[in-house]
């Protein structure tokens, strides 16, 4: 039988507890899902493709159902490559879905073997996005809860005023 896999792709800079449970809920419905790092050219990363891959690995190291990978190029042509047949993605707010339905048109179109699943975010994480993740830890605030240990360990190497 064939295995249902699913690429659940981003930047995660840094990953958060919310693109944690939407890969978690998608072994609901797929039998492995892939947290596919790639590198967004419009946003400037905290962190460097080496740690995201280090602090997501990390975070899932205990299931074996989810994989971790880096890719470079269009999506689809990854997803071709790696036998997946579904895009995974997290939505919060309108304003995603706008942005998530554009990119799931351009892919179909791209690739008309690919279908995107949307699951809604969990309300404890409505609030939750990377952007927020860094502002607050930059300032001082805790995320403590919002990201995995892994996350919040590196996220204290990078802004000491978090130790405090």
């Amino acid at each position: 039988m064939m295995k249902r896999i699913a690429v659940c792709p981003g930047s995660f800079d840094p990953i958060t507890n919310g693109h944690l449970d939407i890969v978690h809920r998608g072994l609901c419905i797929f039998d492995k899902v892939i947290i596919a790092i790639g590198h967004n050219p419009l946003k400037s990363d905290l962190f460097s493709t080496e740690e995201k891959l280090e602090m997501i690995s990390a975070s899932v190291i205990d299931n074996p159902r989810i994989g971790v990978d880096v890719f470079e190029g269009l999506l689809v042509d990854y997803i071709l490559k790696v036998d997946a047949c579904a895009i995974l993605r997290g939505l919060r707010v309108i304003s995603d879905f706008e942005m998530e339905l554009q990119l799931a048109l351009m892919n179909r179109r791209l690739c008309n073997k690919i279908e995107t699943f949307f699951l809604m975010t969990d309300y404890n994480n409505l609030f939750v996005s990377s952007t927020i993740i860094k502002a607050t830890a930059a300032a001082g605030g805790s995320v403590q809860g919002l990201v995995p240990d892994p996350v919040l360990e590196k996220l204290k190497e990078k802004f000491p005023r978090l130790n405090k």
